[in-house]
């Protein structure tokens, strides 16, 4: 028997795609996206620490738990639950996997938000993300928490450290997000792999100046400055050959009107951030005309920052659709 305090009923969650690193943050900068989202039913158990885990999608990606990513999270969070208790987990993904616009967080960070529901709300949102970090370990070899953090948050957050957990939300003006996701997988592990060990000092001062630009154009609702400091001299010169047309997607981008943008996460997607949602659909339509051209199949959306991160629906919702 569950505790009577806790909900034996089914809840259906919504887990959103993030984008991480956001230029020149990396590993420290994400924000949340209104699309494309994973769908995910969760049901409490009356079983210590059992956790089933069963996929609605064509991804077969592993269901035993300590090598699923949200099965992860969940077994770090029933270390903190001294109850007999365990969870039952139906994913559909709506994030393709190795897309670079958080897959892997979506699922673990739906996965601790819809647990702590069910469990009456005990933890706070920066446990979930300590929690949803084991997941991203799973998939990335790496505790990192940029995309894991504006899931379960909402909006664009800043990961000041990781040891401890230092999350701070920041506040931004109203920002469309255009996403183009080429129909290839590139592996964060792989993205990790080739990035330099050492950067040169006149390299790292130019990034500091970015980070601290991006945060402060964010801040004060200044588009201009946050278009200056969307700029990444470390990591996007090196990732940027694992994605195919990405300078031709950048500068038709920008002259369609895109404040800037650059590689979501380790890729391939690639995410342009603009002032207004007409000025977002050029540049999905430049993106779209790229890869047509190209002959490589793509995705697209355009969306906003996503203020709430993950959502648990109430019970009469029916899921809203994805458009592309």
């Amino acid at each position: 028997m569950l505790p009577p305090s806790f909900s034996p009923d089914a809840i259906t969650i919504l887990a959103p795609g993030t984008v991480a690193n956001v230029v020149c943050g990396f590993d420290v900068l994400g924000f949340a996206l209104s699309q494309p989202y994973d769908t995910m039913t969760m049901r409490l158990t009356a079983q210590r620490g059992i956790i089933i885990i069963i996929n609605r999608d064509d991804y077969n990606l592993p269901t035993e738990p300590a090598r699923n990513v949200a099965g992860a999270a969940l077994l770090a969070l029933l270390k903190a639950v001294p109850e007999e208790v365990g969870f039952e987990v139906e994913i559909a993904k709506g994030i393709k996997p190795g897309s670079g616009i958080g897959s892997s967080a979506a699922s673990a960070a739906g996965a601790v938000v819809g647990a702590n529901h069910l469990l009456g709300h005990r933890f706070s949102p920066a446990e979930l993300v300590e929690f949803a970090t084991y997941g991203e370990e799973v998939a990335s070899g790496v505790r990192h928490a940029d995309n894991i953090a504006p899931a379960i948050y909402g909006g664009v957050t800043l990961i000041r450290s990781t040891t401890p957990l230092d999350i701070i939300p920041i506040p931004a003006p109203l920002l469309y997000v255009t996403v183009v996701h080429p129909q290839i997988e590139v592996k964060t592990s792989d993205a990790r792999e080739i990035l330099k060990k050492e950067v040169l000092l006149r390299d790292a001062i130019t990034q500091w100046g970015n980070v601290g630009g991006l945060i402060a154009g964010l801040m004060k609702g200044d588009y201009d400055l946050i278009g200056r400091s969307l700029e990444d001299v470390i990591i996007e010169p090196v990732r940027s050959i694992l994605i195919p047309c990405f300078a031709a997607v950048k500068a038709q981008s920008l002259a369609a009107g895109a404040l800037g943008g650059g590689i979501s996460g380790s890729g391939p997607s690639i995410f342009m951030l603009s002032r207004d949602e007409a000025t977002a659909h050029r540049v999905a339509a430049a993106m779209r005309a790229i890869y047509t051209g190209a002959g490589i199949d793509f995705h697209t959306y355009v969306s906003t920052i996503n203020p709430d991160g993950v959502r648990i629906l109430p019970a009469a919702a029916t899921v809203p659709a994805v458009a592309f």
